[in-house]
């Protein structure tokens, strides 16, 4: 029922706190719970860092204190400055600690809010354990013995790299088929067969949007091969939950363009291949996993062979997918800032290739990347174009070559557009000096000049103006 001493950390004195932050912070409250007749144990995904890398987040640090009635826990934490979070679940919060006692749950109705909660202090680890999602978040550690307590088998799961359900409890919320997606993509770990087949029967529909979110936010921030998270809900049969995701499979490509296979291949690809362009601003790095995410939806309705060109071909995609991914979006999400930016990035994904195909040909793209970064971030469609090519497995791609990148992005950064859109050089006032009155026509004007800046035609206000004079004393519209 319990494991060896800690193997990644020596063992602390007997009757000594393990020194690892931020126990250490809080040492004077946890030896109060143990001479009150508690044991803190240190329990869930806290327990599984430990043993994976040693150290865990201050920020998702959890105790389970067995054996100490609710209002003496409660009274000490309150003391020492904590303060209630579930009030009939007993459940607090100190600082990045949150302490709990053990609980009995029984399912009484659909939904995550379908439960019957009642603390219990006396409750055995291995039933209170047993309510947990999978094996190695079932695990509690006593950091003053340094003994491991692992009743389910996580320690022998964490080695080998296995996600496994706890118990036949694991069903009781659907939900968990997206912790195990999101944990996949974290850790690179495989799914049992048995927890695969018992996520076929759950029915992910009852779960509110908000929930959801958070565990895709996990995969898409967090991630180390969101491709292992996504391949897990396609087995066990949850992408019937997301149709758009459900259809990429069925949607063929050129095997010239596309030799690694269909669009849901080259998606997952992609979105791996991304990960390494995250920069850990959140907003930036959402939308570049969901424009990568969502690149290709447009294929789906858009892919047919050709005849005449002996080829596959998806043409229009980019504009046709925006629909897609703004339906899959909003199953997610109300966040409206990142669904427009997510659906920018989608009706765009090709412009760094095209632009760059019009350059070796001679042409002046200036104009064309200023009008581009009115419409979408110039450096964040880069990383979603980049992505999307790294996500191919032809010659260029898998020696990471993207030579149209590397050509948007110099272009991008010599029109300094790389961290502001373009802004009118020319502005009302300035027309209201020179003699224009306000109204339609200085509209009319402003928006001539403006497109004139975005030509390249001027760079300065002097020149704005100088232009303007030599204009004016035709009709606008000419």
């Amino acid at each position: 029922m319990t494991g060896p001493p800690f193997a990644l950390h020596p063992p602390p004195a007997p009757g000594e706190l393990l020194d690892l932050p931020p126990l250490a912070e809080y040492r004077s409250v946890l030896e109060d719970i143990r001479r009150h007749g508690g044991r803190p144990l240190l329990v869930g995904g806290c327990v599984r860092d430990l043993l994976l890398n040693g150290e865990f987040q201050p920020l998702d640090v959890d105790l389970e204190v067995q054996a100490l009635e609710p209002g003496t826990l409660r009274a000490i934490l309150l003391s020492a400055g904590g303060h209630e979070r579930g009030k009939s679940f007993a459940v607090f919060g100190l600082g990045p600690l949150e302490f709990a006692l053990p609980r009995r749950e029984r399912k009484t109705g659909p939904g995550h809010k379908g439960f019957d909660v009642e603390a219990d202090p006396d409750l055995p680890f291995p039933l209170a354990s047993a309510r947990r999602d999978v094996t190695i978040n079932s695990m509690g550690f006593d950091p003053w013995t340094g003994e491991i307590l692992d009743p389910h088998g996580g320690r022998a799961d964490l080695a080998a790299g296995i996600l496994r359900h706890t118990s036949r409890r694991f069903s009781e919320d659907p939900l968990r088929v997206l912790r195990v997606m999101q944990f996949a993509a974290r850790f690179c770990f495989a799914v049992a067969p048995s927890t695969i087949e018992l996520c076929r029967s759950l029915d992910l529909s009852e779960l509110p949007r908000e929930r959801l979110w958070g565990e895709w936010k996990k995969l898409l921030l967090k991630g180390r091969r969101p491709s292992f998270g996504l391949r897990f809900l396609e087995r066990c049969g949850a992408l019937r939950f997301f149709p758009e995701l459900q259809v990429l499979p069925e949607t063929p490509q050129d095997p010239g363009w596309h030799p690694e296979g269909n669009v849901w291949e080259h998606t997952l690809l992609a979105l791996d291949a991304a990960v390494e362009f995250r920069t850990g601003e959140e907003e930036f790095d959402l939308a570049l996993m969901l424009g990568v995410l969502c690149h290709d939806m447009g294929k789906a309705t858009t892919t047919y062979y050709d005849p005449e060109k002996d080829r596959i071909v998806s043409p229009r995609h980019e504009p046709l997918g925006v629909a897609p991914a703004l339906s899959f979006l909003a199953r997610l999400t109300n966040e409206t800032r990142l669904t427009e930016t997510v659906a920018a990035l989608v009706a765009r994904h090709l412009a760094p290739h095209q632009l760059y195909k019009e350059s070796l040909k001679g042409l002046d793209v200036r104009p064309a990347l200023r009008r581009l970064a009115l419409k979408v971030d110039p450096l964040l469609l880069e990383r979603v174009a980049r992505a999307d090519h790294f996500g191919r497995r032809t010659k260029d791609a898998l020696e990471r070559n993207f030579p149209a990148g590397d050509f948007f992005l110099r272009e991008i950064q010599a029109l300094e557009l790389e961290e502001k859109k373009p802004a009118p050089i020319v502005m009302g006032r300035h027309l209201l000096a020179e003699g224009l009155p306000p109204g339609p026509e200085m509209g009319r004007w402003l928006k001539r000049l403006f497109q004139a800046q975005l030509d390249g035609e001027f760079d300065t206000l002097e020149e704005g103006l100088a232009l303007f004079r030599k204009w004016r004393p035709r009709p606008p519209g000419d």
